[in-house]
């Protein structure tokens, strides 16, 4: 049984492929594909994987979480199920994390050293995306402040703009964490409004139903729902610009400063990513519909190979 793992990242569509693969999972039995999402790995199939407070060792929780995995491997394999697609954008870590370390996902490596081992060496695959770093940090900012987090300052604007942990610090992690184990790179201004061609992509397989396919989930919030957010928790709803549609807190500079990081990300990649990942650009199809541009990409999470293979 092919075992693939889904990591996210947040904000790059994740919430909108679960919804997609829960809303298909008959048709896509059929064809051999199962899916496990946040319903079944959050208190549930991976928790222990990442310590929790309780009375067991961190050690304990990990062969508890361990034995209960393979455990549900082996029944998924028994159904007859040769693709089990496991997605949960939690497991790299979480936005709030990458906030206030102003990086994207430190810590990475142990993390996923620990998940390598729970599965026991069934991993097959690790699929990743990615989104341009001014989008992702925007959307990240917006869903931060509905959650209760103060409207960032300029300050903080301005160290998320100049961190230096970029997608290629992150996929080098991941790699090495988990070296023996196939990376995809997909990128969600490519594969963010697309959920049946992004599970083509990490099965192989023919391109998945079109049912539920264009289901947009959790758009980040807008500027006046922000404001009326901020202004019920007592806070200075001026502290946000004025007008509609997407709040974009980035000053011209640090945004191309972040799409300047994206840019060498992408080169990195397509040069060979160092042997280390693919990044997988081509969906093939034309009836695809309409991708979302770089300056419409709101989709995503709120939490809550031979001669193609580099690596």
């Amino acid at each position: 049984m092919d075992v693939i793992l889904h990591l996210g990242a947040h904000r790059t569509a994740s919430t909108s492929f679960q919804h997609y693969m829960r809303a298909n999972t008959s048709r896509l039995e059929q064809v051999g594909v199962g899916f496990w999402g946040p319903l079944r790995t959050r208190d549930g199939i991976l928790t222990g994987v990442m310590p929790c407070d309780t009375d067991q060792t961190p050690d304990e929780q990990l062969a508890a979480a361990q034995a209960r995995i393979l455990q549900n491997l082996d029944r998924a394999e028994k159904r007859g199920i040769t693709h089990l697609v496991v997605s949960d954008e939690n497991v790299v870590g979480s936005p709030r994390n990458n906030l206030r370390k102003a990086q994207l996902y430190g810590g990475m490596g142990e993390r996923m050293a620990r998940y390598s081992q729970a599965f026991g060496g069934r991993l097959t695959r690790l699929v990743l995306s990615i989104r341009s770093q001014d989008m992702y940090w925007s959307s990240v900012t917006a869903f931060a402040v509905a959650r209760g987090h103060k409207v960032l300052r300029s300050e903080e604007l301005a160290r998320l703009a100049s961190g230096t942990r970029q997608w290629r610090d992150v996929i080098t992690d991941l790699a090495c964490a988990v070296p023996d184990v196939e990376i995809q790179v997909h990128s969600y201004e490519v594969f963010g409004g697309m959920p049946e061609r992004r599970l083509a992509a990490i099965t192989g397989l023919d391109e998945g139903p079109s049912q539920h396919a264009r289901e947009w989930l959790n758009r980040a919030p807008g500027l006046r729902e922000l404001r009326e957010i901020v202004a019920e928790r007592g806070e200075d709803p001026g502290a946000l610009p004025a007008g509609e549609g997407r709040w974009h807190p980035f000053d011209r500079d640090q945004v191309m400063a972040l799409r300047e990081a994206y840019a060498d990300d992408l080169y990195w990649l397509r040069a060979g990513a160092d042997g280390l990942a693919t990044l997988i650009e081509e969906t093939a199809s034309a009836k695809a519909g309409k991708q979302p541009s770089a300056d419409d990409a709101t989709r995503g999470q709120t939490d809550g190979k031979d001669d193609r293979r580099l690596a």
